[in-house]
């Protein structure tokens, strides 16, 4: 399978025919939160990553599928591949800042569901908590959408999040494998 992303139109399809209430950023938030949290990677992760039992495993193959597998494999690559399913850069700044901060508040949830009271997180890794903590209560400004300081901005909030799930993964999922390898 295949470390890439199916496009956020493929998954935002898909979450309208399962009728469910979260845009795809948020979804893929959410999955990358309970991956890095330590949650565990099955077929059958959409229930426990929206707390909803009822909800079907996503079908083989399918756009929720793939993007459990690109995650996965995304966040346990060593050259750091891993990537935010996110709107294109042609789409107005406002609906990306906001895709961003739904991420942040999907990952922040997946994560919490997947950690509960066990995580022991580094002091990098509570303050990068803390860190998306902020953006996930952030709103976009519809007010500077030409601005190319703006655009930079957003840029370097992604990578900051890309960055500071590679640590909250290492601390929370990574960590905790290698001390049981270790025993």
């Amino acid at each position: 399978m295949s470390e890439t992303l199916p496009s956020l139109a493929e998954i935002d399809a898909e979450i309208r025919h399962l009728q469910l209430a979260i845009p795809g950023s948020e979804l893929h938030g959410g999955l990358s939160g309970w991956l890095a949290g330590g949650g565990e990677n099955v077929a059958a992760w959409l229930a426990p990553v929206l707390a909803d039992p009822d909800l079907p495993a996503p079908a083989a193959g399918s756009a929720l599928d793939r993007m459990r597998v690109a995650t996965a494999l995304q966040l346990e690559d060593h050259d750091f591949a891993f990537a935010l399913l996110m709107p294109d850069d042609g789409e107005p700044l406002s609906v990306r800042s906001a895709a961003l901060f739904d991420w942040c508040r999907g990952f922040l949830g997946g994560f919490g569901l997947a950690t509960g009271e066990r995580s022991s997180l580094s002091d990098e890794g509570r303050e990068a908590l803390s860190d998306l903590a902020r953006l996930a209560a952030a709103q976009p400004d519809a007010e500077d959408e030409d601005d190319a300081g703006e655009e930079d901005a957003l840029a370097e909030l992604e990578e900051f999040v890309r960055v500071a799930v590679l640590l909250l993964h290492g601390d929370a999922a990574l960590g905790p494998r290698h001390r049981k390898q270790l025993n």
